[in-house]
């Protein structure tokens, strides 16, 4: 609930999460919360992120009762309701999902360091974007980050090379749906 209004700061853009292969339900429910908190679309899990719903095969996923109230357990722990209110997707196939929102006008950005990456500050996102996270540690695959139309990369000035993927997330999404420097 906000507590004063801030849509002056918003951008009029819409945003789209992709989060292939997340392991931790812990970073996939704080990255719900997140984009709940900034108006995103929909947070798509891919891969091995853990969803409710389906396999990475595509297929229904049959779980227990009690396995799935687990996982629901944990996944409110972080998300707080989240996860009630932004739509948790899935895609078996990213590279399909990647073109479909392509061919939908959506500019894929991918989040990882590189030396083709532009500095998240520098960047500015057209109306459509697709936010693709990749892997906790390895981050993005060299094939998806082809895949991508823009990469952009979280400026660091401390010693560790790199954010949580929850944490990055956040960091990335505020940068893209907020207007700075008014």
């Amino acid at each position: 609930m906000r507590s004063r209004e801030f849509d002056r700061y918003r951008r009029n853009i819409e945003v789209i999460v992709l989060a292939h292969n997340i392991r931790s339900v812990q970073n996939v429910g704080s990255i719900l919360r997140t984009a709940e908190c900034l108006g995103v679309k929909e947070v798509v899990a891919s891969g091995y992120t853990p969803n409710l719903a389906m396999r990475t095969d595509g297929s229904n996923l049959p779980l227990l009762p009690h396995v799935r109230a687990k996982l629901q357990k944990e996944l409110h722990r972080s998300a707080l309701g989240a996860e009630e209110i932004v739509k948790l997707g899935y895609a078996s196939d990213i590279m399909g999902k990647i073109l479909e929102l392509k061919s939908d006008g959506y500019e894929i950005v991918g989040l990882e360091q590189d030396r083709r990456s532009v500095a998240l500050p520098e960047y500015k996102p057209p109306r459509r974007v697709a936010l693709l996270l990749g892997e906790e540690v390895h981050g993005i695959t060299p094939e998806l980050m082809s895949a991508c139309d823009t990469l952009v990369e979280i400026p660091m000035y401390g010693q560790k090379e790199s954010y949580n993927v929850s944490v990055a997330c956040g960091i990335a999404l505020y940068n893209l749906s907020i207007e700075t420097g008014r």
